[in-house]
């Protein structure tokens, strides 16, 4: 995929999708990322991860990798492979919640640099929530890195944050949207097409 965008390959796999999505915040857009679609893609993923760990340059020497649940964990475990490095996952802390704590027996020592990953970056909650599980361990954050900002550049935390890719996708509240007014057939992601619609 040589001289192609990350965003042009998200295209050809069919991951950056054009239509009407009914999002998880209740909003509407007309571009969903499906990063499963790259996930599900072994080659796809390492090709992905070697291309961020390349992005981020210095920033990639750390002593561990972390990711949330749940693209997270596959994104850490590679680009912890790759960097010859052992890769954490934050989890939700119980059913519901909206901590995240490491279980399983990780233990992170305090002082370790560390970067954490993501796939799609939209408010920054589960970035967020894995930043406060890892401030309590006295870990030291040294860059987030993303395979899509899908804020535009709008979220921020106290650390660099670097994206292979970026999108600033309009979302729309359902009685303003035009895909609406339109007629376009709504889908919920990782479904069908809403009923009613």
């Amino acid at each position: 995929m040589a001289g192609e965008t990350f965003l042009d390959q998200l295209t050809e796999i069919g991951a950056l999708k054009h239509g009407h999505f009914l999002l998880a915040s209740g909003k509407h857009s007309a571009q969903y990322v499906e990063k499963f679609d790259l996930l599900r893609n072994p080659r796809a993923t390492e090709v992905a991860c070697r291309d961020l760990i390349e992005k981020l340059g210095d920033l990639a020497d750390v002593d561990l990798v972390v990711g949330p649940t749940t693209g997270g964990i596959l994104l850490a475990f590679e680009i912890g492979r790759q960097l010859g490095l052992p890769a954490a996952y934050a989890e939700r802390a119980k059913d519901g919640a909206s901590e995240r704590a490491f279980k399983r027996g990780t233990v992170i020592d305090p002082g370790s640099r560390v970067l954490v990953v993501d796939d799609i970056l939209t408010t920054g909650g589960s970035v967020r929530e894995t930043l406060s599980a890892l401030d309590a361990t006295g870990a030291s954050v040294k860059a987030i890195a993303l395979l899509v900002d899908r804020s535009g550049g709008k979220v921020t935390f106290g650390a660099p944050l670097v994206a292979l890719a970026s999108l600033d996708i309009e979302v729309f509240d359902p009685e303003a949207c035009p895909l609406c007014r339109d007629g376009v057939t709504l889908t919920k992601p990782g479904s069908t097409a809403v009923p009613g619609t």
